[in-house]
């Protein structure tokens, strides 16, 4: 039962599927902390392109590459092999990136899509040498964003404070769920954790500035 919720987590929570969550997050739950537009059809829109970018394209191409046996499994659990799909991710994810930037009133998810396309390049440089979870990379960037939503006063304190907890303790059912498959070792995880937070953290911060929040 453990082992069953544990693989649910890591596919519900996948790196690939995390920024669909989050910008779909950004345009309905909240968009005026990023004075997203308000119309339904832009923002289902905006949502469904970028999961086709982050998730789809590179969901098929890395089952391509286990099709043509120069993987063993889509959960990447060698190091070795793990480098050109992250590539590939990384790559879908700087597409991303580039198509929202030249979209209208789509510049702040612009910045969110360029901030996760660097965490992932920092896990493929990473991975060269050392295998860091991309699980904790992910949940880690998602950590960091919620805080600076709170910090700059894009949202009101206690939605933000809320948020954040809600993040929190999901990673930790992330972290717990990558040790319970014993697909990385307890450094791995944090170092994911530590990582995706102060990149995504950081970098988010510097692009945005507090501002006063009116609700």
């Amino acid at each position: 039962m453990k082992t069953r919720l544990a693989t649910a987590l890591s596919v519900l929570l996948h790196p690939l599927l995390l920024p669909t969550y989050l910008v779909a997050l950004l345009c309905y739950a909240f968009p005026g902390g990023l004075e997203l537009p308000t119309g339904l059809a832009f923002r289902g829109e905006l949502v469904l392109r970028v999961w086709g970018l982050t998730f789809a394209l590179p969901g098929l191409l890395v089952g391509l590459l286990q099709l043509r046996g120069h993987i063993t499994s889509v959960e990447l659990y060698e190091r070795r092999q793990r480098p050109l799909p992250l590539l590939i991710a990384a790559l879908a994810f700087g597409a991303a990136t580039l198509h929202l930037s030249t979209l209208p009133h789509a510049g702040a998810l612009a910045h969110v899509l360029l901030v996760m396309t660097l965490s992932a390049l920092l896990t493929l440089i990473i991975t060269l040498a050392w295998k860091i979870s991309a699980h904790g990379m992910g949940m880690g960037g998602a950590i960091g964003l919620f805080a600076v939503l709170g910090l700059s006063q894009r949202l009101p304190p206690a939605q933000a404070a809320l948020w954040l907890l809600g993040t929190l303790l999901l990673s930790g059912a992330v972290a717990w769920a990558r040790l319970r498959l014993k697909a990385h070792s307890p450094a791995q995880v944090l170092a994911g954790l530590a990582l995706g937070t102060g990149v995504v953290g950081l970098l988010t911060l510097y692009e945005w500035p507090t501002v006063a929040y009116t609700p």
